[in-house]
């Protein structure tokens, strides 16, 4: 690895591979670092051929420098200004279930709050019948 790559500078590269996890950028004719598809761009990617190809020339910031293992983590998406507001699919209004009106005597199924049932459980732990020997 050369010694002039160091972390938080701005270079220029090109895309030499894409995989599913991120692309791999050729910073000289020795070195390339990975752009992990967490740092393409602002907002979600899900298949990162639609925002690159093999070829590109992409401006990248180094995020990381690995001299021991050989690995340069760089971002693409550092270098561009984030959105005024998150970058999200539109999404429709959910319509509401109107709420069923349950008749009193038909309210007292399902679910009892636990000082309603609290004095059940002290008269059923003193039961001699119910009481496990």
């Amino acid at each position: 690895m050369t010694e002039k790559i160091e972390t938080g500078s701005i270079l220029t590269g090109k895309v030499t591979g894409i995989q599913p996890y991120g692309a791999f950028v050729a910073l000289d004719e020795n070195t390339q670092g990975l752009v992990h598809i967490s740092e393409i761009t602002h907002g979600y990617v899900k298949d990162i051929n639609e925002h690159l190809k093999v070829g590109d020339e992409v401006q990248v910031k180094v995020l990381s420098v690995d001299e021991g293992a050989g690995k340069i983590g760089l971002s693409i998406r550092a270098t561009e200004e984030a959105p005024a507001q998150p970058i999200t699919k539109a999404k429709k209004p959910r319509k509401r279930q109107a709420a069923a009106i349950i008749p009193e005597a038909e309210g007292q199924q399902g679910f009892n709050t636990l000082k309603d049932k609290l004095q059940e459980w002290i008269d059923q732990s003193q039961r001699e019948d119910l009481i496990k020997k």
